[in-house]
């Protein structure tokens, strides 16, 4: 199968790469999305070690440039690697490393290429910026995409743990000593990361079971799935307390979004309708994520 999608995408080579072809190779939108969570990251760095925001463009440049290529390049060489069962699911089916818009070898060299330049844009920040952006891309490279995605359930998890760098590659970029708010916020993408990719799984349940990976809705069910997002989400209610620091306006507002979301989970037991409560979760996370952080930016705003 790999050899025949070689042959397609060589006899496409001469089509016209366009800068859609290219943002969709770097899925342009998870690279946004992590972007907030790294410059929120590196806000409250700046803010908890009282350091200037203009003082410090140059970071918050090289910070954010930097973790946009790696990210990029990550998302590129995955694109590469799962090039032989993207055009067995309708979601990923029309990427370019699909069509034949662009040529396995040339998303190859991009992925190493921004992954690199990436890198050096985080080495003129700190040292320890840009080895966590290295080690985010070593777990989502090999460790998610080329082994655990193929072969177990615990892909969601083992993906999780790379998806959760950005917010320490952005606290890092400032400040490299220990402080628990960047723990934290680890955590806190880390636990969200389950709940949200595994309302995806369901909603993409028989897509997953016809490209042969192992998601946990194809592998045990939706029951035991559900059961699972409750208590990945649940796990999320005690961590605002941990930055009791931001302000009773941050806790009250992140409190009420856990809620939120776990009696929106809770609720998925009644339903009947599965993949509707799935579709729910799902839209739920996305604005999860999204007040959680920028609340976190609003409040310490001086």
């Amino acid at each position: 199968m790999a050899d025949a999608l070689e042959e397609v995408a060589t006899e496409k080579q001469t089509q016209s790469i366009t800068l859609k072809d290219v943002l969709a190779v770097v899925k342009i939108g998870i690279v946004n999305s992590n972007l907030i969570t790294t410059f929120t990251g590196l806000w409250l760095a700046l803010h908890f070690t009282g350091k200037g925001f203009l003082e410090h463009l140059h970071v918050v440049f090289f910070a954010l440039f930097g973790s946009a290529l790696v990210i990029a390049g990550s998302c590129s060489l995955n694109n590469f690697i799962d090039r032989d069962i993207d055009h067995l699911m309708e979601r990923t089916k029309e990427r370019p490393t699909v069509t034949g818009k662009m040529e396995p070898k040339r998303v190859l060299w991009l992925g190493v290429f921004l992954v690199a330049i990436g890198t050096l844009s985080l080495l003129m920040t700190t040292v320890t910026a840009a080895v966590i952006g290295l080690i985010g891309v070593v777990i989502y490279v090999f460790l998610y995409t080329m082994w655990s995605k193929r072969n177990n359930t615990l892909n969601t998890v083992i993906g999780s743990i790379s998806g959760a760098v950005p917010p320490l590659i952005g606290w890092m970029a400032v400040d490299s000593s220990f402080h628990m708010v960047p723990i934290i916020l680890f955590l806190l993408m880390f636990l969200w990361q389950p709940p949200h990719f595994l309302a995806l799984a369901m909603k993409r349940c028989e897509e997953y079971r016809a490209a042969g990976i192992p998601m946990l809705p194809v592998v045990h069910g939706f029951a035991i799935t559900k059961r699972q997002i409750v208590i990945w989400v649940a796990c999320l209610l005690p961590l605002p307390f941990y930055l009791f620091s931001l302000g009773t306006p941050f806790l009250v507002i992140a409190t009420l979004l856990n809620i939120g979301w776990l009696a929106l989970g809770l609720a998925g037991f009644k339903m009947k309708d599965d993949l509707k409560w799935a579709k729910w979760m799902f839209i739920y996370s996305l604005n999860y994520l999204t007040i959680l952080f920028v609340t976190m930016v609003i409040v310490t705003i001086d």
